[in-house]
Parts: structure tokens; C-alpha cells; sequence
């Protein structure tokens, strides 16, 4: 089972796991991403409108989450339009997914202790 897990963290990309993660740790930026996904691609301008900080601080964080590859940027004229590429976030359903294997063992492991100790009493 250990080794099932080692062969699926192999397979992760550490390096964009990572930065999927510390660009989905915000708050603001998973709103940002939601209203996205929600909405479609969108200007910079009119996301900006919808969250109570400036224009700047919501472009940084856009910024992050082109980073992590978690947004794509189309610029039409002077326009920016943001579109969510959730493909990206799969990475962290995957790190999940590696990590459940782990998990039933061990909710095996501890049914097994806890039935064997109610058949002894």
C-alpha cells in the first residue's frame, strides 16, 4: 500500500502542485478563481469591481493564479480578460487521491484494533 502511494506522489508534480496550493490558499483568490469558473472569462476590471480591494491588489493577485496556471489571460485592445483553467486544480484531487489509499488502511487498521477489543470483552 506504502509503495501505491509513492508511485502516485511520483507522479505529481511537486514543483506545480505547490504552487497550485499556496495560490489556492488565499481566500481572495479562490473567490476570484470561483467567480470565474462561475462566470466565464471576465475583465480584470469588472472582476476588480466585485471585491472590496483595489484594482492593483486584485491584478497581484490574478498574477498568482497565472502563476500557478490556475487563470489564462486574453488581451483584447486595452481590455484583459481572465478565463479559470481548472485542469490545474486537479493536481490537488490527484495529491487527495494518493493520499486515500493511506487513509483506509489505517480506518482498517483501526477497526480491526477496535473489533478485536469488543470480541474480547
Amino acid at each position: 500500500m506504502d509503495l501505491y502511494f509513492i508511485r502516485m506522489v511520483e507522479r505529481i508534480d511537486d514543483t506545480a502542485l505547490t504552487a497550485v496550493l499556496h495560490a489556492a490558499a488565499d481566500p481572495t483568490r479562490r473567490a476570484i478563481l470561483t467567480r470565474l469558473a462561475e462566470q466565464g472569462p471576465t475583465r480584470v476590471t469588472d472582476l476588480a469591481a466585485r471585491f472590496d480591494i483595489s484594482l492593483n491588489a486584485v491584478s497581484k493577485h490574478i498574477r498568482v493564479l497565472e502563476d500557478a496556471g490556475l487563470v489564462s489571460r486574453e488581451i483584447r485592445w486595452r481590455d484583459h480578460f481572465i478565463r479559470a483553467e481548472l485542469h490545474r486544480a486537479a493536481l490537488i484531487a490527484d495529491w487527495f487521491a494518493g493520499l486515500r489509499p493511506l487513509w483506509d488502511q489505517r480506518l482498517e487498521s483501526l477497526d480491526t484494533i477496535l473489533t478485536t477489543e469488543t470480541d474480547h470483552d
